[in-house]
């Protein structure tokens, strides 16, 4: 970020701008402090640390990587920084409670057939599968949590400013950050499959998941996104792979696409994106019913608003609570040792799990 966008962004609000020498003196403002604080979230004691910020290139994934696939928000951007900053912290926690946090998993290059790895992954991290996308996406974590992989989920109220433009991104050694989709836990499961792909080829990535057919993806964007759809399909690939063309004659296999996406929580749009990918459906059938597919979404979303307006009306208490994060066993397990081991005291278990006080039993026992 330049000095120009730095003021740009404090000065919003105000009828004479911040100018360069407010910020740049010996001497600043308490008042300029807190709107810069507003933009990275440190703390007023951050500034006043005479310590100089680490910029070594391990410090941050904005040193270690040039660019990204995506082009990042500042939404976005802050929430890389809170997982990296959290990540650190947990870091330390872990080896001063003397937590074993090894890789369990080989490093694959992306000249290994994505197929071939996900089968042999799929044996020991695929959970025991059930419709419930949201439970299905809690064993997932679960699984990879048995295997030092620590995954992260963020939310986003729907009154936040300015929402992080990305999925999701894998931070090395073991991180995995994905967002909470509430309205498409589907693409929230492929988004962690597709990060997972990421740690396994240890290439990290912050960015926008995109499988649709039109996109130019790099051999690892292509790589990762072949791996979570072998590893959600399983022995389904072959039943795509058997298929004839969809068209208009067999009514694009709308109803055998249905069943397989309900057998591996793979949505129905991903399946007929993998058609495309292997020219059993033309672009053409292919756009028209990806259009069908957001008329449905769009009318869900009209639905679910009447009902709710039709509900205030007649006076039933409205349900807007912010959904939790799921947190990865891998982290409880990991604040609850340190706990015992008198590395942190109640008040971080809370903090850090994100839980009330009442509820600390549950977690470290």
């Amino acid at each position: 970020m330049s000095v120009e966008d730095l003021i740009a962004l404090i000065s919003d609000g105000l009828k004479k701008p911040i100018a360069n020498e407010d910020i740049l003196s010996d001497e600043i403002n308490v008042s300029y402090l807190k709107r810069i604080d507003k933009v990275f979230n440190k703390g007023l004691h951050f500034y006043l640390d005479p310590k100089a910020p680490e910029e070594a290139k391990e410090a941050s994934i904005f040193f270690r990587k040039e660019n990204f696939n995506s082009e990042l928000n500042l939404g976005a951007k802050k929430i890389v920084n809170h997982f990296e900053d959290f990540k650190i912290s947990l870091s330390a926690i872990a080896r001063l409670a003397d937590l074993d946090t090894e890789r369990s998993i080989p490093i694959f290059t992306i000249k290994q057939d994505p197929q071939f790895v996900a089968k042999q992954i799929r044996n020991n991290v695929y959970p025991d599968f059930t419709n419930d996308l949201k439970e299905f996406l809690k064993r997932l974590i679960s699984k990879l949590a048995e295997r030092n992989v620590m995954v992260f989920e963020f939310v986003e109220t729907w009154n936040k400013k300015e929402k992080a433009n990305i999925d999701g991104f894998f931070l090395k050694p073991n991180v995995i950050v994905i967002k909470r989709n509430q309205s498409s836990f589907r693409r929230e499961i492929f988004t962690l499959v597709h990060e997972f792909g990421h740690y396994l080829l240890n290439e990290e990535e912050v960015e926008a998941v995109d499988y649709s057919p039109q996109s130019q993806l790099s051999s690892i964007e292509r790589w990762c996104n072949d791996f979570a759809y072998f590893f959600l399909m399983g022995s389904e690939a072959q039943t795509i792979e058997n298929l004839d063309e969809a068209n208009a004659h067999n009514d694009y296999h709308h109803e055998l696409i249905k069943v397989i996406s309900e057998k591996t929580n793979l949505s129905r749009l991903s399946l007929y994106t993998r058609l495309v990918f292997t020219s059993k459906i033309s672009k053409a059938n292919y756009n028209r019913i990806k259009a069908e597919f957001d008329e449905e979404h769009r009318a869900r979303e009209r639905e679910l608003k009447l009902q709710r307006e039709a509900e205030k009306l007649s006076g039933v208490p409205q349900r807007g609570s912010t959904p939790k994060p799921i947190n990865s066993p891998l982290l409880i397990s990991t604040i609850s040792t340190a706990f015992h081991e008198g590395v942190i005291n109640e008040y971080e278990v809370c903090k850090t799990l994100n839980i009330k006080p009442d509820e600390l039993e549950k977690y470290i026992q």
